[in-house]
């Protein structure tokens, strides 16, 4: 799995979006068990204190759990999952949208285009 990290954003971040992606996309399944942060972070490239950062935020969002015996998994509460995939698409749409008035498109132009492009990727 490839790690595509730049230096732009902090690392930590980049991480965590990963991460979240890897969740609500259903690459890391609800109950699964997750790899552990060494093993995380030598994957990532990363210093293993940034991936337990990373870690700890994806934990706090409800995403992850962590057992004393077992070690960590992803949540099966399908709510939050389905909640944190909300919130990565709006975030998206907006910077989608923020991008095209920036290059001078409407509201209205901007739902036209998407209409377009969903017809032609549906040969409607």
């Amino acid at each position: 799995m490839a790690w595509n990290l730049d230096s732009d954003r902090p690392i930590y971040a980049q991480l965590v979006e990963i991460l979240q992606m890897r969740i609500v996309s259903g690459q890391y399944k609800p109950g699964a068990r997750i790899p552990s942060v060494r093993d995380m972070a030598a994957e990532a490239a990363v210093n293993p204190n940034t991936m337990q950062r990373a870690f700890a935020e994806l934990e706090r969002d409800g995403l992850i759990v962590t057992q004393r015996t077992s070690g960590r998994s992803v949540t099966q509460d399908e709510a939050a999952i389905r909640r944190v995939k909300e919130q990565l698409a709006k975030n998206r749409i907006e910077d989608f949208i923020t991008g095209m008035r920036r290059i001078g498109y409407s509201g209205q132009e901007i739902i036209n285009m998407l209409e377009d492009v969903f017809k032609e990727e549906n040969h409607e």
